[in-house]
């Protein structure tokens, strides 16, 4: 027998998928009678989290944990080094929320090139017709560039394809010719790119590389008037700078679903812009997302723990070498 937890509340589906898999046994939240997770974690040989970081304090009595899976793709509250030194294994869920995301980034696009969010506030208000001329673009037509051309970058591609875009891709992990051959020009200069396109959006995870990327020299060579999305880590972006570049008119708005600090503490300034949209990291919470996460997290648990490994979903893979 295995015993596996799960953290955090999941989609039902994923829990019966758990409780019918021959030779478990199984702890969740509905189960938990109000015990800590170090205590449940003592038998543990599986372990499912979504939005519970896992460090070292929380592994030090989980002498059992052969492997931890994370209900999504993003690890950044996941203390990885620390798993792989006890050989412990890190299994993401990697297909399971990509279309969700990436419709998600198309919402944002159209809600920022229509107004959306202001203009309804507008009509709640009385105010059903707009002063002046219309501010609100069109897609089609319009320069695109996608950062990061992986599950999630590939999908954006597509839809914004699907609406007429220009699309251009940059992505240093990738050859060009691969770019080229999905049909999307392949940009090797990021900072060209960022001067052509009228949007930009993020599709990249949050490494050494890549934090604090969206700083003000990458603002600044953005396109005058350009659109900033961001569906991947809010840890991509000094959120000062995109104030800055929002206040200035230099950036024409921006769409956040991720911010550096979640869940948000406190009020930031910059919400107060009507150029701004703002969700609460839920790109991915779809009814269909959700259910997949947690189906397919179960599945890599009880495949891992039987001996069945999708390296595809393994982080640190190098434990499953030793």
């Amino acid at each position: 027998m295995v015993h596996i937890v799960v953290a955090d509340p999941i989609h039902p589906d994923g829990i019966e998928r758990l409780r019918a898999a021959p030779g478990v046994t199984l702890d969740h939240p509905a189960t938990a009678n109000g015990a800590s997770l170090v205590d449940r974690l003592k038998n543990a040989d599986g372990l499912i989290v979504r939005g519970t970081p896992v460090d070292e304090a929380l592994l030090a009595k989980a002498e059992r944990l052969r492997v931890v899976c994370r209900h999504g793709v993003g690890y950044d509250l996941v203390d990885v080094p620390a798993l792989t030194r006890r050989g412990i294994a890190l299994m993401i869920t990697p297909e399971a929320n990509a279309a969700s995301v990436a419709e998600h980034a198309l919402m944002l696009m159209l809600n920022l090139a229509r107004n959306v969010v202001p203009v309804s506030a507008a009509v709640r208000r009385g105010e059903w017709r707009v002063r002046g001329q219309s501010s609100t673009f069109e897609l089609g037509g319009r320069k695109v560039l996608v950062v990061g051309f992986g599950r999630i970058g590939t999908r954006v591609a597509r839809l914004c394809s699907a609406f007429g875009t220009q699309v251009m891709v940059h992505d240093p992990y990738l050859p060009a010719g691969t770019i080229r051959g999905a049909g999307y020009e392949a940009i090797k200069d990021r900072d060209a790119g960022l001067a052509q396109a009228d949007i930009v959006t993020l599709h990249v995870p949050a490494n050494e590389s890549t934090r604090g990327m969206v700083n003000a020299a990458f603002l600044a060579h953005m396109k005058p008037g350009a659109v900033l999305v961001n569906t991947a880590r809010g840890t991509l972006v000094d959120e000062a700078a995109l104030e800055a570049a929002l206040r200035s008119g230099h950036l024409g708005a921006a769409g956040l679903d991720v911010l550096r600090v979640e869940p948000m503490v406190q009020g930031l300034s910059m919400l107060e812009l009507d150029n701004l949209v703002v969700t609460p990291h839920v790109a991915a919470s779809t009814a269909e997302g959700l259910r997949r996460m947690a189906w397919d997290s179960a599945g890599n648990v009880i495949d891992f723990l039987a001996g069945r490994v999708d390296r595809d979903a393994v982080v640190n893979g190098e434990v499953l070498k030793a």
